[in-house]
């Protein structure tokens, strides 16, 4: 992992805030593009928040850029550029927890902080032994506790990073949630979880609440060397973004959807794609019609050149890419 490479804070402020509700396999692409770009607290403070969140388009829970963005804007204003040393700054920063200002001081600067995310929470469940649902308030502070003891022994030089960095490894890559690689672990031996056959039942997750399904459909209206989109307004999910217009079905035809986005006109359509995504509890199907009308509610002719500009909604952006319209990702 390339973050794993430095200890200048930025760096692992980035990649830590990237891996939030993200696999690694998925940041690192991310993360190797953004130090190109923002390679500095300075370069991300003074950068437009369109550029910071087209760097961003794609990873999802997008407040996570907006709160990078508006941490380099306090280091620099607060702090003088340079990132806070000591934990409690760390904390102070946007968007970060007690996980990630725990991770921040440790990897970058020795401090004995603990970190308890999903893949430690497992990893200290099954060595220890610690049972219950690690999101139940008792369970979780045992897990921070245990933590916290771990890190505070560990006295060498570098040695408090060290071993969070390796809990993390440990859970992302051999104390896994279903099919754990116990052979290749190297601390099998005083596993509580291996040495009594629990590694199953531990940690002792609740149920996940069952995905509930919704439909959108969207209008693709072409028109010269542009497209017709909405931005979305801020304070909403991907606020800022732009998007095909659209809305959802609630059982109707999608000629009974799409014309609301015309004031009630009658619409000569073209079904193009569906697409499917995920998002929390909820499974989305995004519906595309190719809509042969004037100009929709709300939107704005983009011209093909600027959708490489501008930040768009993930699934809008699968749409384009899958039209032609828009590369995909390199």
């Amino acid at each position: 992992m390339p973050w794993r490479r430095t200890k200048d804070p930025y760096a692992v402020h980035v990649s830590e805030i990237m891996l939030q509700q993200t696999q690694v396999k998925t940041v690192i692409p991310y993360w190797e593009r953004w130090m190109r770009e923002l390679p500095t607290i300075e370069k991300l403070a003074k950068a437009k928040l369109d550029r910071v969140l087209k760097l961003w388009e794609g990873l999802g829970y997008y407040s996570r850029a907006r709160n990078l963005h508006r941490a380099a804007q306090l280091i620099a204003a607060e702090h003088g550029g340079v990132f806070p040393r000591r934990f409690e700054q760390i904390l102070e920063l946007p968007g970060v927890g007690r996980y990630t200002a725990g991770a921040i001081g440790s990897i970058a600067f020795g401090l004995p902080m603990p970190i308890v995310d999903g893949n430690v929470a497992r990893v200290l469940a099954r060595y220890v032994g610690i049972r219950g649902d690690p999101k139940n308030r008792e369970t979780n502070a045992a897990l921070w506790e245990t933590a916290e003891r771990l890190v505070k022994a560990a006295r060498a030089e570098n040695a408090c990073g060290e071993l969070n960095e390796a809990l993390m490894e440990l859970g992302a890559m051999v104390c896994l949630p279903n099919q754990p690689r116990c052979e290749q672990c190297p601390v099998r031996a005083r596993c509580f979880a291996w040495k009594n056959g629990k590694t199953g039942e531990l940690p002792e997750m609740a149920a996940r609440v069952a995905a509930r399904e919704r439909i959108f459909r969207a209008a693709l209206i072409l028109q010269g060397e542009g497209v017709w989109m909405r931005r979305r307004p801020e304070g909403v999910v991907n606020g800022g973004f732009w998007e095909l217009p659209n809305g959802e079905a609630n059982g109707e035809s999608p000629e009974e959807t799409l014309a609301v986005l015309f004031g009630g006109k009658k619409l000569r359509i073209k079904r193009l794609c569906d697409i499917k995504h995920t998002i929390t509890r909820f499974r989305m199907k995004l519906e595309v019609f190719e809509v042969f009308s004037e100009k929709p509610k709300d939107c704005k002719l983009l011209h093909f050149k600027d959708l490489t500009r501008v930040p768009i909604v993930n699934a809008h952006r699968k749409v384009l890419i899958r039209i032609g319209l828009v590369e995909r990702p390199k």
